[in-house]
């Protein structure tokens, strides 16, 4: 049989199963996203927003009007799935369909300055960081250099929309 490979892991006091190490890695980075999504889930329903709304909102620039489609592009999400994020976000006022200026056959989407203002909360939202609030600045930028590696940073192929 073959050995298994071991290292020895700081302040761990001893040999430690780099499988059995990376495998507690994952489940507690999992762990970490599910607490994000909890609290931001919380937060984009008292926004009255779901999480799929509060992302295409997001992704919206409030000075650049865009088509559906290029959202669709952004989200890594089909058209229709988009038309019913759209529906939703113009019916909460956050979002208008306009024709286009430059191609009147197109419909471009606008943010309201109701939208303005409910996106500007979904981006404090996105970057709540009171998961990280335990963390010295060295340990934090560590593991902004870490979850980078393990990342789009890291990835060898695309690793979702560009």
């Amino acid at each position: 049989m073959g050995a298994v490979a071991q290292e020895v892991v700081p302040g761990a006091g001893g040999p430690v199963d780099r499988a059995g190490l990376a495998a507690d890695v994952v489940r507690r980075m999992a762990h970490v996203t599910a607490a994000l999504r909890h609290r931001q889930g919380s937060a984009f329903a008292e926004l009255g927003l779901t999480p799929a709304a509060a992302r295409a909102l997001h992704e919206l620039d409030p000075d650049r009007p865009l088509p559906a489609r290029d959202l669709a592009e952004r989200l890594g999400c089909d058209r229709s799935n988009v038309t019913a994020l759209v529906d939703k976000l113009e019916q909460a006022a956050l979002v208008e369909r306009r024709t286009d200026p430059a191609d009147r056959r197109q419909k471009t989407l606008v943010v309201t300055v109701k939208g303005r203002d409910v996106r500007a909360r979904v981006i404090e939202v996105m970057s709540d960081s009171r998961l990280l609030a335990g963390l010295t600045d060295q340990e934090l930028d560590t593991l902004r250099d870490l979850v980078w590696k393990v990342s789009d940073g890291g990835c060898p192929e695309p690793c979702g929309p560009e």
